[in-house]
């Protein structure tokens, strides 16, 4: 009865298939909800609610709105209205404009409770609320686009208020010249040549054209995305005239900010109170900020990768990301460090988002040329690759633009920042006594340290180690926090992460304080940070990311560098006599550092940045950045490369290779399965589970990482580094939480310096170290 009350006859054929099928755009609006439906064989299982009740008739209720959506919508009902199309991957673009419809249309700040239909309900309340809407949170930028034209076109230095008016580095002046009606484009530079600039101002002439509504800026890590968010203000106060400027939203759930906002929720889990107690018109703008499914929705979102890859992934509203996504200009920072499964989901989300005309761009510091012809393959399947030598030439710092095998690459010019880095070896991963006694004296000769380990247990240890080498005396030369000493990791509640990076910037950014002083922490010094070291000592890693790290080395050109320190040096930590070949056959974490003892699991591709090293520590040729940033990354990713290694290592390093591709294999076909089937139809009549989903959330927020489980204190307790803040929650690494996490905010035990908590059947303790598991089952 309830489609034939709405007029369920009048909406079969609206699709191009001529009413051969039930028009799958009906099933997909019935999906608002966040979740496809499957209505094969479904049967209310509460007939109950569609009962008379108070004078309400629900027959003839829904009749009465199937008759004034004709009247509403006429020109839709019209025979010579033209049909829908039939594609599955508009189906499930509607899909999601459906159900942010759905949430705009529920909210009581726009649209007030009715419980009377009125014939002009639609032209007196629903159109003005929607237009009101549409324009507080950002999705209408008419105006904004208006007061664009009716001034000139900004410059670079306008647009970023660079002191002395420089004018841009060559990879910004590229940027601009590529077509703006480029769909996709990869940048290719070293750290510090001002990709984050770059990126910025070309999404500033495609807003201006009219090619984008907005950006979502998507980084590796919540401390990553939390940095480039801080920079992004006075950018965007520039690009927007005054009273029409968005307020960039911060996508990490639990840290509520929009602009300079900050936000906290009430109790009940729905409203947000900001901090600033702002305005209606300010707080409707924060409206995509308030909740981790409306991200997507915000005109300027600065945020993880993983919000923008669950736009593609069989989890709740899914659709409604991707449709909000497909107006804005996606950037993906560092896809270089894309693992199998992240790049095969990452592929998709660009399939979608290309696929409805948006636009995407691709930064990297060092990308193989696998990666490269991958990521611009439409198919994204495995593209041959070229020789290693024929890829080698391939020019560097470069932009790729186009579609493989038509793709065209622009040469950037080189700039200033230029640098011959001396690299040195030294075999003790395992070992802190090298690396205390060669950053001490490193320090106490006024030279600033950056000291990076691939996990936080390393780093952790190697700083209780240099406390103890240093002394009572030697404490100023170590990194301190608000006068605590500390390390610098990703286990750390926001607040005091915040503390941290300033900290840390102090010290050692474009504006250091003097002195000699040794930070030790692990990738997330590598990611965002303005920073600049004197020395770098960093354990052994894959070549693209050692490249990464070597962009925090001599970053700034300055005057007055430590005696011995006028110089660039990377001291490169290996294993045990310098040979990784051990590592094959235990098969076990041999020295706290992961899988095969490493968090790299593909030994082939250290073994090949390992050759490199020792081959210019050897005879004391420095590499020369960014000259060589191609041939060192080529030789060490490319597939010539690697098949030389195996070649060389005998039947254990083949064995590796064939579990690499395995593990390859098993995990394309896991990204497989957890991705939204865009090249299926809605169609109510057939059974079809490739479309329908809802089992598979939890798995797929668990393998993307989401960079663990939040957990609530109460009461909250103090922070190690300042005693006017507290902590209201922290996030437990996934691998780490055992147990079932309750629903109840837990409560802390106050200890000397920090507290300690129970999660599950473990116990954790979070202080000036961060967040350490003390005791297990």
């Amino acid at each position: 009865w309830f489609f034939r009350a709405l007029g369920w006859n009048d909406l079969l054929a609206w699709d191009d298939t001529g009413g051969v099928t039930v028009c799958g755009l009906f099933t997909a609006a019935l999906s608002h909800h966040g979740l496809p439906l499957q209505l094969v064989n479904q049967r209310d299982k509460n007939p109950a609610i569609w009962r008379c009740l108070a004078g309400l008739e629900p027959v003839r209720a829904v009749e009465r709105i199937g008759q004034m959506v004709k009247i509403w919508f006429k020109d839709a009902f019209a025979r010579s209205a033209p049909p829908l199309p039939s594609n599955p991957a508009f189906q499930h673009m509607f899909l999601g404009l459906c159900t942010l419809a759905d949430w705009i249309g529920s909210n009581e700040d726009w649209f007030k409770f009715d419980a009377v239909l009125r014939d002009d309900y639609f032209e007196t309340v629903a159109r003005p609320a929607a237009s009101r809407a549409f324009a507080d949170i950002g999705l209408d930028v008419s105006e904004q686009r208006r007061a664009q034209h009716a001034r000139p076109l900004l410059g670079f230095s306008e647009l970023f208020r660079i002191p002395g008016d420089p004018d841009p580095h060559p990879i910004q002046q590229a940027a601009i010249q590529v077509p703006l009606n480029e769909q996709l484009v990869i940048l290719e530079s070293e750290t510090g040549s001002g990709k984050t600039e770059a990126v910025l101002w070309r999404f500033a002439r495609m807003f201006r054209e009219g090619l984008v509504d907005g950006l979502y800026f998507a980084l590796p890590t919540r401390a990553a995305a939390s940095q480039i968010h801080s920079r992004m203000s006075t950018f965007i106060s520039n690009l927007f005239p005054s009273g029409l400027t968005p307020e960039p939203v911060l996508a990490v759930p639990g840290y509520l900010r929009a602009g300079e906002g900050v936000g906290h929720r009430n109790l009940h889990d729905y409203d947000v109170w900001w901090e600033d107690h702002p305005d209606d018109a300010t707080r409707h703008r924060r409206w995509a900020a308030e909740n981790s499914k409306r991200y997507l929705a915000a005109q300027i979102a600065i945020g993880t990768v993983d919000q923008a890859m669950m736009a593609t992934l069989k989890v709740k509203h899914a659709h409604m990301r991707a449709a909000c996504l497909a107006r804005n200009l996606l950037v993906i920072d560092e896809v270089h460090a894309s693992d199998t499964y992240m790049r095969r989901i990452l592929g998709a989300l660009l399939d979608t988002h290309l696929g409805s005309g948006g636009y995407a761009l691709l930064m990297s510091a060092t990308l193989g040329s696998v990666a490269r012809r991958r990521w611009m393959s439409r198919s994204r399947s495995f593209v041959d690759s070229g020789s290693l030598d024929e890829d080698i030439a391939t020019p560097y710092p470069a932009i790729a633009y186009g579609s493989w095998p038509n793709l065209k690459t622009m040469t950037v010019a080189k700039n200033d920042q230029a640098k011959d880095v001396l690299i040195e070896v030294e075999p003790a991963m395992s070992d802190m006594a090298p690396v205390t006694v060669r950053a001490l004296d490193a320090a106490r000769a006024g030279a600033k340290i950056l000291i990076i380990r691939n996990t936080v247990t390393f780093a952790v240890a190697t700083q209780q180690a240099l406390e103890e080498a240093a002394g009572a005396t030697g404490r100023e030369l170590l990194f301190a926090c608000n006068d605590v000493l500390s390390v610098h990791h990703s286990r750390y509640a926001a607040d005091d992460r915040r503390l941290l990076d300033r900290a840390v910037e102090d010290l050692i950014g474009r504006d250091r304080k003097p002195g000699g002083r040794i930070i030790v922490g692990t990738q997330t010094l590598e990611q965002s940070l303005d920073i600049d070291a004197d020395l770098l000592i960093t354990d052994l890693c894959p070549m693209d990311v050692l490249l990464q790290r070597i962009g925090r080395l001599h970053r700034h050109r300055r005057n007055g560098r430590p005696e011995g320190y006028s110089s660039p040096t990377c001291v490169v930590l290996t294993p045990p006599e310098d040979d990784l070949s051990p590592l094959l056959t235990r098969m076990q974490n041999t020295n706290g550092l992961g899988p095969h003892g490493y968090v790299y699991e593909d030994l082939r591709v250290l073994e090949a940045t390992r050759r490199r090293i020792n081959e210019h520590s050897e005879n004391g040729e420095p590499w020369k950045i960014p000259q060589m940033s191609r041939e060192l990354v080529e030789g060490a990713t490319h597939p010539e490369a690697l098949a030389g290694i195996v070649a060389d290592m005998g039947d254990d390093w083949r064995l590796h290779a064939n579990e690499m591709e395995g593990a390859r294999m098993a995990n394309n076909l896991t990204a497989q399965q957890a991705l939204v089937r865009t090249d299926k139809a809605f169609y109510p009549e057939e059974d079809n589970q490739d479309v329908a989903f809802g089992t598979f959330e939890e798995a797929i927020r668990t393998r993307l990482g989401d960079e663990g489980i939040e957990v609530e204190f109460d009461p909250q307790p103090t922070s190690p580094f300042s005693a006017e803040t507290t902590i209201a929650e922290l996030t437990i690494p996934e691998h780490l939480r055992g147990g079932q996490l309750s629903d109840k905010p837990i409560t802390p035990s106050q200890v000397d310096g920090g507290f300690t908590f129970p999660v599950g059947n473990r116990e954790f303790q979070y202080d000036r170290l961060g967040l350490r598991l003390i005791r297990r089952p």
